[in-house]
């Protein structure tokens, strides 16, 4: 598929910001807004763990400021020399578990910029978390009573941008 020169031009500036963040702070926070149709929620991740070692991170139905927050506070564990798990959860102050670490099976569809910066195919996509976080009172998507309408966080592989 040929792109016209306006388009790579755009590219090409976005590929070198993102280069020069990632030099910078070692990672970028990539944000997606939601789209308008059911299914289609707003979603953030990381770029540059990659390079680390680390798959990517990636948390779903958060807006710009929490998605970013809670971004970087799990990359900086990362760049500390943590590495993250599958399962593993996270707790808030009164011990009440409120983040989950689990496997994203379709990064490809998902991590276009992550791709893009370490020219991977989406078919080889470089591999990523989901972190599922919990509503505010301590209820994961798959529990019963969860307050979060299930479009807005789906659970990981069933959902792409």
């Amino acid at each position: 598929m040929t792109q016209d020169p306006q388009t790579i031009a755009w590219l090409d500036q976005e590929d070198e910001r993102l280069a020069q963040v990632i030099r910078t702070h070692r990672f970028a926070v990539q944000y997606v807004y939601p789209g308008d149709a059911p299914g289609e929620p707003g979603f953030g991740y990381t770029v540059g763990l990659f390079g680390l070692g680390h798959p990517e991170l990636v948390v779903v139905g958060l807006d710009y400021e929490l998605a970013h927050a809670l971004l970087t506070r799990m990359t900086k564990l990362v760049i500390g020399g943590r590495n993250l798990v599958p399962g593993e959860t996270f707790s808030d102050d009164n011990g009440r578990e409120i983040l989950v670490v689990e496997v994203l099976p379709n990064p490809g569809e998902i991590l276009f910029s992550a791709n893009r910066f370490y020219e991977r195919p989406d078919e080889f996509s470089v591999p990523a978390f989901q972190l599922t976080w919990a509503d505010d009172r301590g209820v994961f998507p798959w529990d019963p009573g969860c307050g979060t309408a299930p479009d807005r966080q789906p659970r990981p592989g069933t959902w792409r941008a």
